[in-house]
């Protein structure tokens, strides 16, 4: 799965270079949870400063198994700059290091203030009713 850049309609022309690649994680700056509705499942890595262990492992363990990301359509997205107060952190309100992954309809489907592995994460969003759908209709 290869995402629009965002701001990007599905009908506009869009040259295959400014094609996101959605386990690049990328900062919330500029972000909105609306950019990502009902096309991926956002998983939002916050921190209270790029320093963090727990933020760099977390990246680490997403890292691990990306192919079980993309086949769930999700994007990795961080946030370490809690004075930024980003649109993304300012809605979901974490507390220091947190892991947010969201469904596609944009509800939180999974939070936890601890790292976690791709098989929980992947086992969360399994857990998803829109994801249950998916799996009945064969995609």
């Amino acid at each position: 799965m290869c995402l629009l850049p965002f701001g990007a309609n599905a009908q506009d022309t869009v040259d295959p270079q400014d094609a996101i690649d959605p386990l690049e994680p990328r900062s919330t700056e500029g972000l909105t949870l609306d950019d990502f509705l009902w096309i991926a499942r956002p998983i939002i890595v916050f921190a209270d400063t790029p320093a963090d262990p727990r933020f760099i492992e977390q990246l680490e363990l997403l890292a691990e198994r990306p192919d079980a990301l993309l086949e769930r359509d999700v994007v990795i997205l961080y946030d370490t700059d809690p004075a930024a107060r980003s649109e993304i952190r300012t809605a979901l309100r974490p507390r220091g290091f947190s892991i947010v992954v969201l469904a596609k309809d944009g509800t939180v489907g999974l939070r936890r203030p601890a790292l976690r592995d791709v098989r929980e994460i992947v086992r969360a969003i399994d857990n998803f009713q829109l994801r249950q759908e998916e799996l009945r209709q064969g995609r």
